[in-house]
């Protein structure tokens, strides 16, 4: 099958995010500047450089009660900064229970019951027992093709990772296992890995 995205696929759903997979998931918690709180999940998200660390995610919808799109792209567009939470496969019902469709003064930590605390150098909350958690400056914020396509780009100025992830040394993914995202309504979750050492290695 082949077909331009331009004159539809003709399938009973669209297969694009389905072929573009798995895709880690960026947990987004961001503070309005009046100090109301926001997190929601975000699959179109990656890490996008080592030095300076930067990460990368597109909110690619609008809501009625925003005018720069979602609470996420709104809120770091007035306060320059956010926190990409790790979501592991424990947390995948409240972290659902946060992808909802809220009011804008809805927060989604007390929610999902989701315990929060605050980020060490950026005036923001982080999901407290996330594996994981990289705060972030905003360096840009990219206008998409389509009206409401909006790609955003942080430095990670600040790294927590939860002590029992870390083993020798190395942050273990299969302790706590990934939670990936893949097309439709479907997920994934990462529990095995390998290594492969490059030619030049």
């Amino acid at each position: 099958m082949f077909y331009e995205p331009k004159d539809g696929h003709g399938l009973p759903h669209n297969p694009f995010n389905a072929i573009v997979t798995p895709r880690p998931i960026g947990w987004i918690s961001t503070r309005g500047k009046d100090g109301s709180e926001n997190l929601a999940p975000y699959s179109f998200f990656n890490a996008v450089a080592y030095v300076p660390p930067q990460v990368m995610f597109a909110s690619t919808s609008a809501k009625d009660d925003r005018d720069f799109g979602k609470d996420s792209a709104t809120n770091i567009r007035d306060t320059g900064v956010f926190c990409v939470n790790i979501v592991e496969y424990a947390a995948r019902d409240v972290m659902n229970v946060s992808s909802g469709t809220y009011p804008a003064e809805v927060d989604e930590f007390a929610k999902a019951g989701i315990e929060r605390a605050e980020c060490t150098v950026i005036p923001c909350s982080r999901v407290a027992n996330a594996p994981a958690s990289l705060e972030c400056r905003v360096t840009q914020i990219v206008q998409l093709a389509g009206k409401e396509n909006r790609l955003v780009i942080g430095e990670v100025v600040g790294v927590h990772m939860r002590d029992d992830c870390l083993v020798d040394g190395i942050f273990d993914v299969t302790k706590f296992n990934p939670l990936t995202r893949l097309g439709y309504r479907d997920y994934s979750v990462v529990r095995e890995v390998f290594s492969l050492a490059r030619p030049d290695d």
